[in-house]
């Protein structure tokens, strides 16, 4: 229905439903939306089954409707990709610490390294492939990984102190002669967190400070 100044009105009222739903998680009734957007509850239940037929919205077991996969994917579309944005600080932060720097991203119930950066030295040094899985209750990527997303109460025990102090070290806890530093991304889709190893045990320090720098550079992106 057009409006006198051209626009459409059963549009603005589509878009009104859809933002209303993307304030309510744990999803809104029928009644509900109706009464938060000031619309007659017939038009609104009509303008919910236009937006559930097109995958913006859904419609669970108990009649709450929620924010549909399209809305989501929209989202996606608009902001930055993760991995677009990590790859030139990682290819940064590898040559700063002298040591290998990654991506690490929470996949199937594992830390999984999803870009590496190599640092340009030919001397000895631990590398990640593309595509490495390790456990995510041990190891410095999984357990900053785990700490970029909310408290859950099954994580392991040592995330909490991860997600308090921001950044987590570990020594041989998954290879030996192996030390890494790792800091979680919070505010992305995805649990992700950018992890550096190397062969030194002096990494432990003078990593600490610029993997923090590096983890905050990529979180920057989101705003």
């Amino acid at each position: 229905m057009p409006d006198a100044e051209g626009g459409s009105q059963t549009l603005e009222r589509g878009l009104a439903v859809l933002v209303e739903l993307g304030r309510h998680p744990a999803g809104l009734t029928t009644s509900e939306v109706a009464t938060a957007c000031g619309l007659h509850r017939s038009i609104t239940h009509r303008l919910l089954v236009s937006l559930q037929r097109t995958a913006f919205a859904v419609r669970d077991d108990a009649g709450r409707w929620r924010v549909g996969p399209t809305a989501a994917e929209l989202a996606d579309h608009a902001r930055p990709r993760l991995r677009d944005v990590a790859a030139p600080v990682l290819d940064a932060l590898a040559r700063d610490v002298d040591a290998t720097a990654s991506l690490v991203e929470v996949v199937g119930g594992a830390a999984v390294t999803t870009y590496v950066a190599e640092p340009a030295t030919h001397g000895p040094r631990f590398s990640y492939r593309l595509g490495n899985r390790d456990p995510l209750d041990r190891g410095a990527g999984g357990l900053a990984a785990l700490a970029s997303g909310p408290a859950r109460p099954d994580e392991p025990a040592r995330v909490a102190d991860v997600r308090a102090a921001g950044h987590v070290s570990t020594a041989a806890e998954l290879n030996p002669g192996a030390y890494a530093v790792a800091a979680p991304l919070p505010g992305w889709p995805v649990l992700a967190a950018v992890n550096v190893v190397g062969s030194r045990e002096e990494l432990l320090t003078e990593a600490l400070a610029p993997v923090r720098r590096a983890a905050q550079e990529i979180r920057a992106a989101l705003t």
